[in-house]
């Protein structure tokens, strides 16, 4: 029986997480790992003490027709990058890897072409994160480094997210 590669392992993990997500559209859980123990974790969902999309049963970006990557200021919810990022002090963030998983609400389908948004991107370079692990199968991911999206500014350029 073949063992299951690390980098998989966590982003199964942080797949788990994203069980915990609120949103009515996707949801996504993020892990954040350091020296090989994990030091935080996320999910999409309300601020807490708020109600979530599920609980008061309505999507507001979706009501407003609001397209994916846009006008992530209308939505309740905390990305689960976000969330991991609040959950841990920097000085254990600094060097550690964070993994990151979405699923669509409807279908449980992995979202295609899953990233971090503009907002989310610059908290995790703020924390002091080195590298990025989105899954796009349930066996293949790409690898993101920090430092690509601090020379590669998109707050220059066109705006994306998920």
């Amino acid at each position: 029986m073949l063992r299951r590669d690390k980098i998989n392992y966590y982003l199964d993990i942080a797949d788990t997480v994203s069980e915990r997500g609120t949103c009515l559209r996707r949801n996504f859980g993020a892990i954040i790992v350091k020296n090989d123990e994990i030091i935080s974790t996320g999910y999409t969902g309300a601020p807490r003490g708020r109600k979530n999309c599920i609980d008061i049963n309505v999507c507001i970006r979706e009501k407003m027709c609001i397209p994916r990557g846009q006008m992530y200021e209308k939505c309740r919810s905390v990305h689960a990058e976000a969330n991991a990022c609040l959950s841990a002090a920097r000085r254990d963030m600094l060097g550690a890897d964070l993994f990151l998983v979405g699923r669509e609400k409807t279908t449980g389908e992995l979202v295609k072409g899953a990233d971090s948004c503009s907002m989310c991107k610059r908290l995790i370079i703020n924390a002091g994160i080195k590298n990025v692990f989105v899954r796009d199968t349930n066996q293949n991911y790409r690898f993101i480094k920090v430092e690509d999206w601090v020379r590669n500014d998109e707050s220059l350029t066109e705006q994306t997210g998920y």
